[in-house]
């Protein structure tokens, strides 16, 4: 029995609920998918088309209540003790997903991940930087993900125990970007078990290079919150491994001047038509030393 939850905004998600329809109905599995959409502005219609299917219901918000909030509402309206994630852009890369996370319910696992993959082929250049860093930074198989089973845990495919997800994620109390990594935190801290497989899901909503800049911002910007707060350790993270070391030889100070003063340089790069992930990279920690030396 599988509860399928696909959190939507501003996204058509009638293919994949198509599509992962048909591999559950082929694996007699007793199951729901539910669909909420938080308050989205296009796709509407379309979407709602696809209470049709059977054991399949769409709900629209009248508010946004954003992405936390939303995955709460779906785990505690979920039937079923196993629940599957799936965010509204993606697209299993398997014919047998379904029966791929079926294969492995029986194990210990409190939380099951697939993996992300992008397409081989580059999109048009102001959409390469999502792209570039997604082939570089998570589409990994899981032999490496296994090695640090709570650092890569990507909320966009993943298969958890109902009542852990709800534990883990009432206790996050935002609305901000950039939470997977404290999700992944509290899993450890719980003593959680997690499994990686490949059983990956397609990326196919790509945002343009400033736009996902503007999201990294964001993510840095959570980032030094939890590490502020005290919520999450530097091994949780190598962004924030990598900052507390330069903080220790208060190095972070030099680091936050490079983000100061070639602020614009850097974003003129990474936006452009050949974004660089090592620049990238470069950035995001210096933004996070920028962010601590302003406090």
């Amino acid at each position: 029995m599988l509860s399928v939850l696909i959190p939507v905004y501003n996204y058509q998600c009638l293919t994949l609920v198509e599509t992962v329809h048909k591999q559950l109905v082929a694996s007699s599995l007793e199951f729901e998918i539910i669909c909420q959409d938080d308050a989205s502005e296009f796709y509407t219609s379309e979407n709602n088309s696809v209470s049709q299917l059977s054991h399949t219901t769409y709900h629209l918000s009248s508010t946004n209540l954003g992405r936390i909030t939303t995955r709460q509402q779906l785990a505690t309206s979920a039937k079923y003790n196993w629940i599957l994630f799936l965010d509204a852009d993606v697209l299993p890369k398997s014919e047998q997903f379904i029966q791929n996370y079926l294969n492995v319910l029986k194990t210990d696992a409190d939380a099951i991940y697939g993996g992300f993959a992008y397409y081989e082929e580059a999109p048009e250049s102001h959409y390469s930087l999502r792209w570039k860093y997604g082939k570089t930074k998570e589409q990994v198989s899981a032999l490496i993900r296994t090695k640090a089973p709570n650092k890569i845990v990507i909320s966009a495919n993943f298969l958890i125990k109902k009542a852990v997800f709800l534990s883990i994620n009432s206790q996050i109390d935002s609305k901000g970007y950039g939470y997977d990594n404290y999700f992944g935190a509290i899993l450890k801290a719980q003593n959680r078990t997690v499994l990686h497989i490949d059983n990956e899901v397609y990326h196919l909503g790509i945002e343009d290079n400033a736009a996902y800049l503007n999201k990294i911002k964001q993510a840095v910007e959570t980032l030094h919150l939890l590490h502020k707060t005290s919520k999450i350790t530097d091994s949780d993270n190598d962004l924030l491994e990598l900052f507390k070391t330069l903080k220790t030889y208060k190095l972070h100070f030099v680091f936050g001047s490079f983000y100061k003063w070639f602020q614009k340089s850097f974003e003129k790069q990474i936006t452009g038509e050949n974004p660089s992930i090592t620049l990238l990279q470069l950035y995001k920690l210096s933004y996070i030393c920028y962010l601590d030396r302003s406090v």
